[in-house]
């Protein structure tokens, strides 16, 4: 079958399709035929070498994966069978079949876009936890950066339901902030070197939550706009510059917490599973409306990256093997 590998770190030209053999599924594991796979920004990152989470070579793409079973390994959830549509979250995700995790399946109903279906297993849940854990009041105020993206656009549609005063995205381009606008939110551009004096605009009385997954000087200043009692959510550093929080940034009452899918499944696996249900349904009744912004076959993956690297797309890009 054929699989994304580079086996070297460079830009979106590093990455070629090789022929491998079909993985076996082993113990809680599904084997998937794919449909349709979901890219995240972050597989950018480790592509270019020089991170904190450089992997060996030769890599391999993560990403969202949706298709049916084909092959069911020892010791998995009683219900799981060949022949089921689903979506998973994958490392080794961008290839014609795919390894996953039984137990985090997301149920894809069979007449449901396949392309939409792969912010179902993790970004989506993931935007709904970061939203969770904020525990934002009626009446608070949320700042969202890239919020266009593919997590950042669900999180502002989410963030509704909580019945916020101001919700507030950040972005780098025009056409990237009138899509935040689209969505019923304030749009701020983060290229701008007073964008924390333009948030306190929209925000008199500060922010009571920050979702921030780049890390760097966009963190620190965000921890400065948090009221007291404020929460910042901090779930990566596309900057790959990690975020340091020294305690006197704290002491007005405000909480600093690292979010991730993987580690909320750890702590919490039933309520992990009920995120994926929430968002799937969400999604079958039309209140979350998940916006794909292109697809492209499988071997043109570059082009993928591409457009993830100039940070240029509205929500979510799909490969089609």
């Amino acid at each position: 079958m054929r699989a994304v590998r580079y086996h070297r770190h460079g830009g979106p030209d590093v990455l070629q399709l090789d022929e491998v053999a079909v993985p076996e599924p082993g113990p809680g594991q599904v084997l998937i035929q794919a449909e349709a796979i979901g890219a995240n920004a972050i597989d950018t990152v480790l592509r270019r070498g020089g991170t904190p989470w450089d992997r060996p070579l030769p890599g391999t793409l993560t990403g969202e994966v949706i298709g049916r079973i084909t092959a069911v390994g020892p010791d998995v959830p009683p219900g799981i069978a060949i022949g089921q549509r689903v979506g998973s979250l994958a490392e080794d995700a961008f290839a014609d079949q795919v390894l996953a995790d039984a137990a985090f399946l997301a149920a894809i109903p069979d007449g449901a876009d396949a392309a939409e279906a792969t912010m179902m297993p993790m970004t989506g849940p993931l935007a709904f936890r970061l939203l969770e854990t904020a525990h934002l009041p009626a009446g608070g105020t949320v700042l969202i950066h890239s919020a266009a993206g593919t997590i950042g656009h669900l999180a502002v549609q989410l963030a509704h339901s909580y019945d916020p005063k101001t919700i507030i995205g950040t972005a780098s381009s025009p056409h990237r902030l009138d899509f935040i606008r689209s969505l019923g939110a304030e749009a701020v551009d983060l290229t701008d070197p007073d964008w924390p004096a333009k948030v306190g605009e929209l925000a008199p009385d500060g922010i009571h939550a920050v979702l921030d997954a780049v890390g760097g000087k966009v963190f620190e200043q965000g921890l400065e706009l948090l009221r007291p009692l404020g929460t910042m959510l901090t779930y990566g550093a596309i900057t790959t510059e990690l975020p340091t929080v020294p305690a006197g940034a704290l002491f007005g009452f405000k909480s600093v917490t690292g979010v991730s899918i993987m580690g909320w499944r750890g702590a919490r696996p039933d309520a992990a599973r009920a995120d994926i249900a929430e968002i799937t349904r969400r999604w079958q009744s039309g209140e979350l409306r998940p916006v794909v912004a292109a697809t492209h076959p499988l071997a043109d993956v570059a082009k993928i990256h591409e457009t993830l690297d100039a940070r240029s797309a509205l929500g979510r890009l799909v490969a089609i093997p």
